[in-house]
């Protein structure tokens, strides 16, 4: 099972949901993609989706069709940072009965919930702290700085041996991962092409479903050797190595850089990863930007409450707080008991089948993401899952035949894992720093994921209660509902940002530019 919060049998946490760059090199690959500024002024509803998009060169194609590739490998490498999270959520999975009896903590449901969840708490202090460390050290070095508490909790985990000594590992592994689920989907919305800037954004979810696939399978030998669980923690430290080693060889955004003053990095960065022809458009770009809104004075938390940053955090707190509460981590601890229904007794199996539901929705997301636009993506996304918790709920409270009833929760559970991995998960990490301003964009997105990581573990709380008090019907029907309900918000108050750069967006939502995107 993935495991999170003080629990009997705790839910886990799942995210919706990363040389200098005046010495880089990058010879191998120089592809270009066509740019031209938008003249926008849609609303926000109906006539966002008739919105102009960037266009394929029709007279190099093959340089439309690689445009992705010189920005991949430095969104591969931070993506690392999500694999990480991944791993860290299932790692604890199979071991905890083994870490409690070694411990001499054994029995003692609340002690090994608090193990599994500690990191929660870590999580929610990274995501705080996170906004200032990437305004003042740019993301490719906060990334590195980050995998410290990453390494060394995993460290002090692995050689635990004593209660304080594991839970002060997991405090620091939660903190690395607090600060990374915020810096990575900047980093990449800051350094990805506008034209794949969504289908490179879902290697976010893809890097976090893969890390909870592998944690699944390395803990399979813990169910035999009481120890593994060791191993697997001291295994847990190598992907932060590699991650501090890559982001060395990585770029900075190029909007940090032009942002505190080192334009001649940016403009090198820009060539390197867009091509030579979008330098003095972007740069101009970015200027403009930092003209208008004073970008060289530090942002203080404050202006979270001015406009249009109230109204971006509003809406990046909302769509988490409808992420969590539309049942993610209930439905994947309710999973295990609903395979066992149909003769699937290993917790281990029956995470294995929601792990490559959940990838398989990823890869799906990486090929719709810039075709059908994150609106769309998120609305549809949504109203699967209302779907899915909706069967789920008649196959219990209805059950003509019970192998039937089974086999319909089997597969309304799927179905609610792939539609969450499509929409739900990836997209709204990646639309809130779409829409974020540059200035604030890192304090924004540490407010959404603070308020993420508090919904998290309300719903790991109080989900066993709300079961044994109502039943699961009735849970999952609320599930449902706010499923449509997060649905019809996508709806009506979201701007599509599909084929748009990060600075047209800015400029068309901020009231301080003279077009500008009405609000609903």
């Amino acid at each position: 099972m993935w495991v999170a919060t003080v629990l009997p049998k705790p839910v886990p946490p799942v995210l919706s949901v990363l040389t200098s760059s005046r010495n880089l090199k990058q010879n191998s690959f120089h592809f270009r993609f066509s740019y031209r500024p938008l003249n926008l002024k849609v609303s926000a509803t109906k006539q966002q989706q008739q919105l102009p998009e960037l266009k394929a060169d029709k007279k190099n194609p093959s340089s439309s069709d690689l445009g992705w590739l010189p920005a991949f490998p430095h969104v591969l490498i931070a993506s690392m940072s999500n694999f990480l999270f991944g791993y860290h959520i299932g790692v604890m999975n199979g071991p905890i009965v083994s870490v409690a009896k070694e411990l001499g903590f054994e029995g003692n449901s609340i002690l090994e919930g608090l193990v599994v969840s500690i990191f929660i708490a870590g999580a929610f202090l990274g995501s705080v702290a996170s906004g200032s460390l990437v305004d003042k050290l740019g993301c490719r070095r906060t990334i590195q700085l980050d995998t410290i508490p990453l390494i060394l909790g995993a460290l002090v985990s692995a050689q635990a041996h004593s209660l304080d000594e594991i839970l002060w590992g997991r405090f620091l592994v939660g903190l690395g991962i607090g600060v990374n689920t915020v810096l990575v989907p900047i980093y990449i919305s800051e350094v990805a092409p506008t034209k794949y800037r969504g289908s490179l954004g879902t290697l976010c979810q893809i890097g976090t479903c893969l890390g909870i696939i592998a944690s699944l399978f390395l803990d399979i030998p813990s169910e035999t050797d009481p120890h593994w669980w060791r191993t697997i923690l001291y295994i847990a430290s190598a992907p932060g190595f590699i991650l501090a080693l890559g982001m060395q060889f990585a770029v900075e955004s190029p909007r940090w850089l032009c942002k505190v003053g080192r334009l001649d990095d940016a403009k090198t960065v820009i060539r390197n990863i867009w091509g030579s022809s979008e330098v003095d458009t972007a740069i101009q770009d970015f200027q403009s930007v930092i003209k208008n809104n004073g970008i060289n004075v530090g942002s203080r938390w404050l202006e979270l409450l001015e406009e249009p940053h109230s109204r971006v955090a509003f809406i990046g707190g909302a769509l988490f707080v409808l992420q969590q509460f539309a049942g993610i981590n209930g439905v994947l601890y309710f999973s295990s008991l609903t395979f066992k229904d149909v003769g699937i007794t290993s917790s281990s199996l029956a995470s294995l089948f929601v792990g490559l539901a959940n990838f398989a929705g990823a890869l799906c997301a990486v090929y719709l993401m810039d075709k059908e636009g994150r609106q769309k993506l998120l609305i549809g996304s949504y109203l699967g899952m209302a779907v899915s918790m909706f069967l789920i709920a008649c196959a219990i409270s209805f059950p003509v035949d019970e192998e039937l009833s089974h086999n319909l929760s089997i597969l309304g559970t799927l179905m609610y894992i792939f539609t969450f991995a499509i929409g739900a998960g990836p997209v709204t990490g990646l639309i809130i720093p779409e829409l974020s301003s540059t200035r604030m964009r890192g304090k924004i997105m540490g407010f959404s994921f603070s308020v993420h990581w508090v919904c998290n573990f309300l719903v790991g709380l109080l989900f066993l209660d709300l079961v044994e008090i109502f039943g699961v019907a009735p849970v999952y029907t609320g599930f449902g509902s706010v499923s449509l309900l997060a649905a019809i918000y996508a709806k009506f108050f979201l701007v599509e940002t599909k084929g748009r750069s990060l600075e047209e967006i800015e400029m068309s939502l901020n009231p301080n530019f003279s077009v500008r995107d009405k609000w609903p």
